[in-house]
């Protein structure tokens, strides 16, 4: 397999678009970069930022979905951390979840350890895969005009979706969000309407 690009599309702007008007959508964050974005977009009760938890973004978002089936759930995360937890496509598939959203931003590098080219970089394709394994929506976004649909299948919760959306491969200023676990945990806990543990 050959190089390939990501894409053309800011994904600052990308994520923007999604949460805007979110309403009560709760949003799980890959680590590094899709955290930023998520952050740069506007701090909220309901974001769930993972930190030190490689690959663990979609199993949390399956987790929340199974907990809360009532309210749409969608987890942001870049393709090298989506490739970390590449077996949780399967599961998820398995359990197709209506209200679990999953859009991988996809600049085909590694981002946060030096912009090596990743799998998806080198012609793994996430669509591909999510088809195999049962997802029943799937897209592929390379253009801006498919946010604003994306954004509604979303918030429609009516299938387990999986987005690809193809960024420019750069690395932009940090938008750090809260970085104490705890406190990420008890906030999100205590929006939802429960004590901290």
């Amino acid at each position: 397999m050959g190089e390939v690009s990501g894409g053309t599309l800011d994904r600052r702007a990308v994520v923007a678009g999604l949460l805007r008007d979110r309403g009560e959508l709760l949003v799980v964050s890959g680590l590094g970069s899709p955290s930023y974005d998520v952050m740069a977009a506007g701090d909220h009760d309901l974001n769930y930022y993972l930190w030190a938890a490689m690959g663990s973004a979609m199993t949390v978002g399956l987790g929340l979905a199974a907990a809360q089936p009532h309210r749409p759930v969608l987890v942001v995360t870049g393709d090298g951390e989506a490739l970390m937890g590449f077996g949780a496509l399967a599961t998820i598939a398995l359990r197709k979840p209506k209200n679990l959203s999953i859009v991988i931003l996809d600049n085909g590098h590694f981002g946060e350890t030096g912009m090596q080219p990743s799998h998806a970089g080198r012609g793994i394709e996430f669509t591909r895969v999510a088809e195999a394994c049962g997802f029943p929506a799937v897209a592929l976004v390379t253009e801006r005009e498919g946010i604003a649909p994306l954004r509604r299948r979303v918030h429609a919760m009516e299938a387990l979706n999986l987005a690809v959306v193809k960024i420019e491969a750069v690395n932009l200023p940090r938008a750090l969000p809260p970085r104490d676990g705890v406190y990420v945990k008890n906030r999100f806990r205590m929006a939802l309407g429960h004590r901290p543990s």
